[in-house]
């Protein structure tokens, strides 16, 4: 069929992957760095002209990368948002990332509406300051005359989309990106306009949803452009993550997600309904201490890194010498518990030794992990397997670990650029439907990624009483805070 490329441009750099569009096999790659205004203060900045990300396209494209290429596929950073006017002009900086300016327009939202409830039974999700919904209201309460003058909303991968194409009329996202915004529906398919309104004080042009394997369009040298989608939805499709599989990611925070055949409400907020890009849903519940706790436990000990701090654990036994700690570092949002603190229990004279704290911080962030996909499993979500992500996946402990306490097969992929690798899959579903040789309803079937599989095996019984041990301390200590 030829070859294809996917473009990642996540919240630092640009990457480039050019495959070939029948086996997925990576032929070339680019990279380059945002330029970025201040990124020197350390930190990522808040506000970012979106025309860094076209730089840095440009620069990773270089040197003949894209030559040959038939299509392209565009994943991005999810919550970025990019206000224009209604020519077209980009009224103020994009709004980027974990924006902590919007915690209180956040919770304004929520009592807008009528509590976390309703929120949940309108989109799927409760506002979060990150999210796109959220940033629209402090525009509105912060730079009245900016969000005054914004006539149209895009996201990072729709506004990349829409200047590969040479900025037509239409403009266009995806279920998977417009499932993050906060003012669209996994459930119905469809956006909430009202609630653009209630957050940004007035309607605005939002891009058509089109679907998984459609294109955007052709760009003037004749390029098909496909749908593009979030990062995360690309990582999935990269990853080849289908029905029965989950993803734990391993990030200072952590978030577990899998592959639904419908989206699922949940009246708690505990899940995050988003949608995927090829058609399915992709049911999203996050913890707010993964790695943190492992820093946290190592600097306590004195290892010198993560590693050490493995080694250290790995001279304990399962279950810590009955150590069990909660990992609730930076307070908890599964369980919801924002204003809490960890607990170390079962404190004996002989559990008092760094190997034990060092297993049962690794314990504990993975029983944290566990308790996020028994809320999953509570609700019906399939989970046999489970891809792990993250630098901390390839830790020692973490992988003796994770699949006696997680109950199912872990698989830790290789690293690669899974996200970059799902926007040229996607890009050569739309080629391959737009010349008849593929299914509108199936992405083409590439090679999965290349893992190590740890079966849970001859420990699982002594995993579950690990677990157990946790959840009763747990209870204990937050008496009815869990319910998956």
């Amino acid at each position: 069929m030829g070859i294809v490329a996917g473009l990642d441009s996540s919240p630092d750099f640009t990457r480039i992957v050019v495959c070939d569009a029948d086996s997925g096999a990576v032929l070339r790659q680019g990279y380059a760095p945002h330029p970025m205004d201040g990124a020197e203060s350390g930190g990522r900045p808040s506000d970012v002209d979106p025309q860094a990300w076209l730089l840095s396209l440009g620069e990773a494209a270089g040197g003949g990368l894209l030559e040959g290429v038939q299509a392209i596929g565009v994943s991005s950073q999810q919550n970025a948002v990019v206000p224009l006017d209604s020519q077209g002009n980009t009224v103020r900086p994009a709004m980027v990332g974990g924006d902590k300016r919007a915690q209180v327009a956040a919770a304004d939202l929520v009592d807008a509406l009528g509590g976390r409830e309703a929120w949940a039974q309108a989109v799927g999700c409760v506002p979060q300051a990150a999210q796109p919904v959220t940033k629209l209201r402090w525009l509105a309460k912060n730079e009245p005359d900016a969000a005054a003058r914004t006539a149209v909303l895009l996201q990072a991968h729709d506004w990349l989309v829409w200047q590969l194409l040479g900025r037509p009329v239409r403009r266009t996202t995806d279920r998977g990106g417009a499932s993050g915004t906060g003012y669209w529906s996994a459930a119905t398919g469809g956006y909430r306009p009202d609630l653009v309104e209630l957050a940004l004080g007035h309607q605005a042009m939002l891009p058509e949803v089109i679907g998984p394997s459609d294109a955007a369009g052709t760009t003037p040298e004749g390029l098909l452009i496909s749908a593009g989608t979030g990062e995360t939805m690309a990582a999935a499709l990269g990853l080849g993550i289908g029905l029965g599989d989950a993803v734990v990611s391993l990030g200072a925070s952590g978030s577990v997600m899998a592959v639904h055949p419908e989206a699922l409400v949940d009246q708690s907020g505990m899940i995050t309904s988003l949608a995927d890009a090829t058609g399915m849903h992709l049911p999203v519940v996050t913890t707010l201490n993964a790695v943190r706790t492992l820093r946290g436990a190592a600097e306590l000990v004195g290892a010198a890194d993560l590693q050490g701090l493995s080694d250290l654990a790995m001279k304990s036994t399962p279950g810590s010498h009955g150590l069990v700690m909660l990992p609730y570092l930076e307070g908890e949002r599964t369980p919801n518990l924002p204003h809490t603190a960890g607990t170390l229990a079962g404190l004996r004279r002989e559990s008092m030794k760094p190997e034990h704290f060092a297993r049962a911080a690794f314990e504990g962030m993975l029983c944290g992990l566990a308790d996020a996909l028994d809320v999953l499993r509570g609700r019906g979500v399939d989970v046999r397997r489970i891809f792990l992500l993250g630098a901390a996946a390839e830790l020692p402990a973490v992988q003796a670990a994770a699949p006696a306490l997680f109950g199912a097969q872990v698989v830790v992929p290789q690293p690669a650029d899974y996200a970059a690798i799902g926007a040229a899959r996607q890009a050569a579903w739309a080629l391959g439907v737009s010349q008849g040789t593929l299914d509108p309803r199936n992405p083409p079937a590439w090679q999965g990624a290349a893992a190590q599989v740890l079966d849970p095996g001859e420990e699982l019984a002594v995993g579950q009483a690990v677990r157990q041990q946790f959840v009763s301390v747990r209870e204990q200590t937050h008496p009815g805070a869990f319910r998956p």
